[in-house]
């Protein structure tokens, strides 16, 4: 019976306590949200501050993230300016084929009616266009938040001709995406270097079958640990 309440002074002073306990706690804690939102404020402000009217992030015309890259500018109508990865942490690369040359895939990338691109291009003799920031989000994958968590790697040539596919392209193909993980901490493996067809809601098939994922993969690795 005397489990269920205590009566005269010592209950009143125990209920008091209590009061006093839940006061002091809702004040700490209004506190501690004031400053985590203020915290949460800031920086996201620190991230945003440049997409207000009239201010642009600080950008150099021209500049590679890639040093070994040509910088080639794709329409701004075929990518979204971001602060990545501020704004979206990068976790994948995505491998993509052309079904074309080198050259008709910077042309198309470089139409604004084209509605796509990919940051980087690679032709079949290794050679590197890098067209979008990885800052900024390419609409290269056919799925929003891939687009935002990825970077998009095109490939000159066509699905069904393996011999589009040169050794000089594997290798300088590898050594960017190694570069990628490198600057995102990425990890090397086939859940987060992926195909164009593995996208989720994709309606593309590359970068076929006849991509040889064995041989890219062992050519990212050692690229990584190089």
């Amino acid at each position: 019976m005397e489990s269920k309440g205590t009566s005269g002074a010592e209950g009143s002073a125990k209920a008091g306590s209590g009061r006093g306990i839940g006061r002091r706690g809702l004040l700490i804690g209004a506190a501690a949200t004031a400053v985590g939102t203020a915290v949460l404020a800031r920086d996201e402000l620190k991230r945003a501050w440049w997409r207000l009217p009239g201010i642009e992030k600080p950008r150099k015309p021209g500049e590679v993230d890639y040093a070994r890259a040509e910088w080639i500018s794709a329409s701004p109508a075929n990518w979204r300016r971001a602060d990545r990865p501020d704004d979206y942490t990068v976790d994948r690369v995505v491998i993509h084929v052309t079904q074309g040359s080198y050259r008709s895939a910077v042309k198309v990338f470089q139409d604004p009616g084209h509605g796509a691109a990919a940051h980087y291009v690679v032709r079949k003799d290794g050679h590197v266009a890098q067209m979008i920031r990885e800052l900024d989000v390419a609409f290269h994958a056919g799925n929003r938040s891939f687009n935002e968590r990825s970077v998009g790697i095109e490939h000159e040539g066509f699905v069904d001709r393996p011999q589009d596919f040169t050794a000089a392209m594997y290798g300088a193909s590898a050594r960017l995406t190694a570069a990628i993980c490198g600057r995102y901490g990425i990890p090397v493996d086939r859940e987060h270097i992926v195909g164009h067809v593995e996208v989720p809601g994709a309606d593309h098939t590359d970068p076929g079958k006849h991509w040889d994922w064995d041989r890219y993969m062992k050519l990212v690795r050692a690229a990584r640990t190089a």
